[in-house]
């Protein structure tokens, strides 16, 4: 179901998904040191009801933010829900607004011993510098918007499902840092892909299996569960993706089995073989493998070398060649998986079988027969 209605949010550009605070928590305990002293940018968030705007507003002393800069877009289903804005505006549309809201410190202004949720809200109704309207819709791309990423050292937040090419292209015109989130199908795309082999980005500690969930809008009609009357949707393919160092990067898979024909099957139109799983991956094999993306959450550009992505809409340039015309049943596979000439196949028990999408390496440090 989550993945259905991830695709579904794509294709229906319906991008409200909000990530909760205890996800955001758990990952961003990783990076504390590359925040000291630095403007952190959350670009796709509604300031008040955004967990990103949250964690870094609560945290803000404890990190050492030099500022914490957070958009809100032009017509956003939630803004205004939490915390109540500070404009005169129609009542009929309270939510069609586009703000900013920049901190520069967090202070215990109700001297309750804590800094919290309550005290942002004191330092925003109470400093007119704080939060102010913008002139644009607060696309991350308008140009004020940009002007504020020239501005960041690190972007953090959780860019639209369907925008997502136009988002990290944008991240990495402007060499921003960045901790974002993003799904596992979207590492196949061809920008991110090229940034993988650049070694420009990496999946983040959070494990590809765990999951997120997001809150979503009233309006959606499946959802995983209530919490706090809000609406919850799981999403199984969530990622975090980051340009920032992730130690497990560094470290080598461990590998334990050894290659054999019967084990490894080559494919048809590929000097390559097949991997159905990353800790399948033989430690003697100096050829070309195919493995899932779900490899990218183990790859050490030490260890392993990225050739190129097993689908030929990627713009392959490492010689994989079209499917042979005597196959009937493999076109047959390419049209039902609204493919086109050039995946990878190879042939099982006489069966045409098409991998879902492989990733084509070679290991760096075969181990000698």
């Amino acid at each position: 179901m989550a993945h259905a209605t991830l695709n579904t949010a794509k294709e229906a550009k319906k991008d409200e998904f909000y990530t909760l605070l205890d996800d955001i928590a758990k990952e961003l305990k990783y990076y504390t040191q590359y925040f000291q002293g630095k403007v952190v940018l959350c670009n796709c968030d509604d300031p008040y009801e955004s967990n990103f705007f949250k964690y870094f507003a609560l945290n803000f002393n404890r990190l050492g933010l030099k500022k914490l800069i957070a958009t809100c877009y032009d017509g956003s289903p939630v803004a205004g829900d939490e915390l109540p804005l500070l404009f005169e505006i129609e009542e009929t549309e309270p939510k069609k607004i586009a703000y900013k809201v920049e901190i520069t410190e967090v202070q215990d202004y109700n001297n309750d011993g804590a800094v919290n949720l309550a005290d942002v809200q004191y330092l925003i109704q109470n400093d007119k510098n704080v939060l102010s309207l913008l002139k644009g819709n607060g696309s991350f791309d308008s140009p004020e918007c940009i002007e504020l990423l020239k501005e960041a050292d690190i972007v953090v937040t959780n860019p639209p499902f369907s925008l997502f090419r136009e988002y990290l292209a944008l991240l990495d015109k402007y060499s921003k840092q960045f901790l974002i989130i993003g799904n596992i199908n979207s590492l196949a795309y061809r920008e991110t892909f090229k940034m993988f082999q650049q070694n420009k980005i990496r999946t983040g500690y959070t494990n590809f299996n765990v999951g997120m969930y997001f809150q979503v809008p009233d309006s959606w009609e499946k959802f995983h569960h209530l919490e706090n009357g809000k609406k919850i949707a799981r999403v199984s393919t969530s990622c975090w993706l980051t340009n920032l160092p992730v130690t497990k990067h560094n470290e080598d898979l461990i590998l334990y089995k050894h290659y054999t024909t019967e084990e490894y099957p080559k494919y048809e139109n590929f000097d390559g073989i097949n991997i159905n799983a990353y800790n399948d991956i033989p430690v003697d094999y100096e050829g070309i493998m195919g493995v899932p993306l779900t490899f990218l959450d183990k790859y050490n550009p030490e260890q392993f070398e990225i050739i190129g992505l097993g689908i030929s809409n990627s713009g392959l340039e490492c010689g994989v060649q079209p499917y042979k015309p005597d196959h009937k049943k493999y076109r047959k596979e390419v049209q039902k998986r609204g493919a086109v000439d050039g995946d990878l196949y190879m042939m099982i028990n006489g069966e045409v079988t098409v991998p879902y999408t492989r990733i084509l390496i070679r290991n760096k440090k075969p181990q000698k027969p």
